[in-house]
């Protein structure tokens, strides 16, 4: 198995002590294939190429860091995955006019970054008011009105992003988020997508109240990518793990070796990328070393 890393590494994009000034020059001059090489540099690989970049940073995703972004790839033998923007995206609103300035800026992310073919890209299909009202204190019939009403959405967005993109639903992974596993699962199987398996948002309970290995069991068949990280286990805290995920390995509940060993099992042959920073990732590589 090959593990990489997510370019979201905020000490590499504004360094920690800069002045206002300083970081503005900063963005200003950010060289997202520098970035790259050096995490590839510790053994990283793939790269996950975090579309929000494009949100302060617009010239990271241009053609001509997209071009310095292909040739690195050629020269170092490696893969990239893209994570599609997330930040005020709304996939799943029901109100059509943000549900389609979202579409837009995930289709023109496709679109920008097709020529590195990309292992996978990563979509959230659910934005953060269809996870506001998921947790909203309604009463349980409403909510599942309520919820069925963003899937419908979200299943507007999944089709219009491959009808638009041309992409191979395969290269499609939709994200374990905050809502429910199973309407995740009715959108992956209808539109026959693959599904990033976030550990750690299963691990919080993000996905329901499910035991983390019945969910990895329901959404295996499917795993094209893995976003690796540990957090504590909602089925044994009771408690959702908001802020408590995205730690380094042996920080929280995740059994490792049962995990890689169940994967190995499945003969899965995707991604694995840890959401760490890089010196928590190298911790987290040892213990995959010693499990």
């Amino acid at each position: 198995m090959k593990f990489g890393i997510m370019t979201m590494q905020l000490g590499a994009l504004i360094p920690s002590g800069a002045s206002p000034q300083n970081a503005m020059a900063q963005i200003a001059q950010f060289d997202l294939s520098s970035l790259v090489r050096q995490l590839a540099s510790h053994g990283f690989n793939p790269i996950e190429l975090g579309g929000d970049l494009v949100m302060f940073m617009p010239h990271t995703f241009a053609p001509p860091s997209i071009n310095k972004l292909g040739v690195l790839k050629k020269e170092l033998g490696i893969d990239y995955t893209v994570h599609l923007p997330l930040w005020s995206v709304e996939p799943s609103t029901p109100l059509t006019p943000v549900r389609q300035g979202s579409l837009r800026a995930v289709i023109d992310m496709i679109h920008a970054t097709q020529s590195l073919d990309p292992a996978a890209y990563v979509l959230h299909p659910y934005g953060a008011l269809a996870s506001e009202f998921y947790r909203m204190n309604i009463p349980d019939s409403a909510r599942a009105l309520i919820l069925q009403v963003f899937q419908n959405a979200a299943r507007d967005s999944v089709k219009t992003i491959l009808a638009e993109t041309g992409i191979a639903s395969r290269k499609l992974a939709v994200e374990t988020i905050e809502f429910p596993l199973e309407h995740l699962l009715a959108l992956a199987n209808e539109f026959d997508t693959s599904i990033c398996f976030d550990t750690g948002h299963v691990l919080a309970g993000f996905a329901g109240g499910i035991d983390f290995w019945d969910a990895l069991e329901k959404c295996l068949p499917r795993i094209s990518h893995v976003h690796l990280h540990d957090c504590p286990a909602y089925t044994r805290t009771r408690k959702l793990g908001y802020g408590q995920d995205h730690q380094p390995l042996g920080k929280g509940d995740l059994d490792v070796g049962r995990f890689l060993n169940r994967l190995k099992a499945a003969n899965f042959a995707g991604t694995i990328m840890f959401e760490l920073t890089v010196a928590e990732a190298l911790a987290s590589m040892h213990a995959v070393k010693n499990f």
